[in-house]
């Protein structure tokens, strides 16, 4: 099966520039203005990315989706998870993921992975971080679709458990990726 891999926010054309609206660190938002942001760039990626691939017949792997702005905004941010739900259900035409992948580790361990600058949301208290994973554990509880995977040890590490999950979820689909 060929496989797409993508990012969102981002993706498209209007998803980068949205993309780079939002984690500017120059720019203060508030928390409705920051999902609509990511809203309108899924929207986009969903329309002209993953609908067309999955369309044609191809695995669409995404570096983020629906349950980043459920833990960002609607927990962390407090906007409420069923607003955030009927939001982006609304902008992604209902499109729902057949798995997610969460990488458990510490905020403090994420945070330090990241190279060069901080940008707007790596800029954020350690306090919203905590919230953060609070709420990403919340709904790793409460969401069938969650594969929760460890993301300590090096980068080959964690891909391999990442693999081995998907490949005991469906059989044959991941095995080729296994080194």
């Amino acid at each position: 099966m060929r496989c797409l891999m993508a990012r969102e926010p981002g993706g498209t054309p209007g998803g980068e520039r949205i993309r780079d609206v939002v984690l500017d660190p120059g720019l203060e938002l508030g928390a409705e203005a920051e999902l609509l942001l990511y809203l309108a760039s899924r929207a986009e990626f969903v329309s002209r990315i993953v609908r067309p691939a999955l369309e044609g017949g191809r695995l669409v792997i995404a570096d983020r989706y629906e349950l980043s702005t459920l833990a960002y905004q609607g927990l962390a941010r407090g906007l409420g998870l069923e607003k955030v739900r009927r939001l982006n259900r609304w902008a992604t035409g209902g499109l729902k993921p057949d798995a997610v992948v969460l990488l458990r580790v510490d905020p403090s361990t994420g945070r330090r992975r990241k190279e060069g600058a901080p940008d707007r949301l790596e800029s954020e208290s350690g306090e919203f971080f905590r919230r953060v994973a609070e709420a990403y554990d919340e709904l790793a509880r409460n969401e069938p679709e969650v594969v929760v995977v460890d993301g300590d040890g090096s980068a080959d590490d964690v891909e391999r458990r990442v693999i081995d999950q998907l490949a005991s979820r469906w059989p044959g689909t991941f095995d080729v990726l296994r080194r």
